[in-house]
């Protein structure tokens, strides 16, 4: 499985830029969605990736490696694609992924329940709960 599609590395680089912009111009820097969501399909490893740098291997984001305490930081693409688990797997691409808030609520939510999955489906409730308020009730007419 590719990691990164060349649409996902664009948006990923994207939001690079914009934070180093921000950085750059002393204005606050953003707070995006994850783009992308890796996970260890024989574990509980999870990463949400926000941002790509200009080498094309450094990512930011969310970073859980399932001893209870995720953290915001760098990790490398590379590394990731390069990692051999048992039985033949790899690194995986969550393709289901809806990055429905943004990094900062997933940092503080899977730093308090003490990794991402934990909240990922607490989450997605809330989501549907918001979504669901939104509609209109269908009229009998």
């Amino acid at each position: 499985m590719i990691l990164l599609t060349p649409e996902l590395r664009a948006t990923l680089r994207a939001n690079a830029a914009a934070h180093r912009a921000a950085q750059r111009e002393g204005r606050r820097e953003p707070d995006p969605q994850p783009v992308v969501k890796f996970f260890n399909p024989c574990g509980a490893a999870t990463w949400l990736a926000t941002e790509l740098d200009e080498d094309g291997d450094t990512l930011f984001g969310l970073a859980d490696l399932g001893f209870g305490c995720p953290e915001l930081g760098y990790f490398s693409l590379s590394e990731l694609e390069n990692l051999r688990l048992p039985f033949g797997l790899k690194i995986e691409r969550d393709m289901d992924f809806v990055p429905a808030f943004r990094l900062s609520i997933w940092a503080r939510l899977a730093r308090r329940k003490g990794s991402i999955s934990q909240v990922e489906l607490q989450m997605y409730r809330a989501f549907l709960r918001l979504a669901s308020n939104r509609i209109p009730p269908a009229s009998d007419g």
